[in-house]
């Protein structure tokens, strides 16, 4: 009966605070985008388990900068494969910002052996049950598979993989800034579900977890009871603190965020707006920087919009709120995005999202929120945003209100310890 008890019990404190390895190859404060994301979720999973994270070597300087207890990381040397390979993609994506597709192939190549690595260091710590499930955050990339799943599904520990995230096919209609992107290999990508680890990695995982409706809707039929969704990105609450209701005096302070690369519609957004900006009703800041500058400089400049338009270049992302608690609206027509974590910095700081339904941003913004134009082809995407900004400049009010809800909505659903709550609850029913 003791016997019973005693187990009883230790099931028990399993599912009250779960005993978590947690990868993510790619987890740090001071990178944006997949590194942010690695290192937001697994330290809000961190305050919530008992958890030991392990993480590649080139994020330990900033890791040790964070302030952390280092003694809750384990840092994996995979550099031996890890550098020849990133400088041949630096050379074949032809160009910075560019050829995604190709890096994430590349990198395919070099994630096995960093698992590989994690198994030679904590196998025998597995075996003997010193954790209770192993959860792989990042890649977020669907494309790489993951040859701890069908190891760890042989002893028995329970294996968790996302959020993943990607993926997004290119739209028909934008073939032209695909090529301009140098993303010929995405034009074969699907032929990674014949790699051995796609479908192994789906069959031996005892949940995956999928960071947009697209990437969960190109799960092969025979995973999708494993499924479940939870969007990739989160807010940091600390550093979007809440910049209160807006007053909207003379004009509509307008504002786009992200890398100036073609399928991030910088350039739709300005031809959509340019006549609100010669009436004077709106005015539009450029935060980024990138190859597209120079023509988006060049388009300003031909349409006689200089007044109007500011370019502000790449600032810090510690930074980035200050310009958010200024703006009304957010445009950000980007035609292929995976995740769209603007979208919700924007939001936090009580900033109405025009987006692009498509991808990430088509499933994080509600109509109470913001607008999500339909993806059609560029004149109507620039009709869409023109129609949508004009709406907003008609009732001035509506802003107010979609900012309060954006704020809202984002608290309450999107904060990194909310996500964590959700993923926690998702480790309980595993354990279960």
């Amino acid at each position: 009966m003791g016997v019973n008890i005693s187990q009883s019990d230790q099931a028990s404190s399993r599912r009250s605070r779960p005993r978590v390895l947690l990868i993510a190859e790619a987890a740090n404060p001071e990178w944006p985008s997949v590194p942010l994301v690695g290192w937001s979720h697994s330290q809000a999973i961190a305050r919530q388990t008992s958890c030991h994270i392990v993480t590649q070597i080139r994020n330990r300087a900033a890791i040790e900068r964070a302030g952390v207890d280092l003694s809750q990381f384990t840092f994996i040397d995979s550099e031996k494969i890890a550098k020849p390979v990133h400088r041949v993609a630096s050379i074949v994506r032809g160009g910075g910002g560019k050829g995604w597709t190709t890096v994430t192939a590349l990198q395919s190549l070099v994630y096995p052996y960093f698992e590989s690595l994690v198994w030679r260091r904590f196998g025998n710590r597995l075996r003997n049950g010193e954790f209770d499930l192993v959860h792989r955050i990042t890649p977020l990339s669907p494309t790489i598979s993951s040859p701890l799943a069908k190891r760890l599904a042989r002893m028995g520990v329970p294996f968790i993989i996302g959020p993943l995230n990607g993926g997004v096919a290119w739209p028909r209609a934008f073939d032209q800034a695909r090529r301009r992107e140098n993303e010929w290999l995405s034009y074969v990508r699907d032929l990674h579900k014949l790699l051995p680890g796609y479908r192994a990695t789906r069959r031996y995982a005892s949940l995956i977890i999928c960071g947009s409706t697209a990437t969960m809707a190109q799960v092969p039929r025979a995973f999708a009871p494993k499924c479940v969704y939870l969007p990739e990105n989160g807010i940091d609450l600390t550093r979007f603190p809440d910049p209160g209701p807006k007053l909207i005096e003379d004009s509509l302070r307008l504002i786009f965020v992200g890398r100036l690369v073609p399928y991030k519609g910088a350039d739709m957004l300005i031809e959509a707006v340019a006549p609100f900006i010669r009436n004077k009703q709106v005015s539009l800041e450029i935060v980024g920087d990138g190859p597209e500058m120079p023509s988006l400089r060049e388009l300003v400049s031909r349409q006689s919009l200089n007044s109007g338009v500011s370019f502000s270049g790449w600032i810090p992302h510690e930074q980035l709120f200050t310009r958010f608690a200024h703006a009304h609206i957010l445009g950000f027509p980007s035609i292929r995005e995976f995740g769209g974590g603007v979208v919700l910095e924007a939001m936090s700081q009580r900033v109405v999202p025009v987006v692009v339904d498509y991808g990430g941003p088509g499933d994080l913004v509600t109509a109470q929120t913001g607008v999500a134009v339909p993806m059609t082809n560029r004149a109507g995407i620039i009709s869409g945003i023109n129609r949508a900004i004009g709406g907003l400049l008609d009732c001035p009010g509506r802003i107010v209100e979609m900012g309060s809800k954006a704020r809202e909505r984002v608290t309450q659903e999107f904060s990194w310890d909310a996500k964590a709550k959700r993923v926690i609850e998702l480790y309980r029913r595993v354990l279960a």
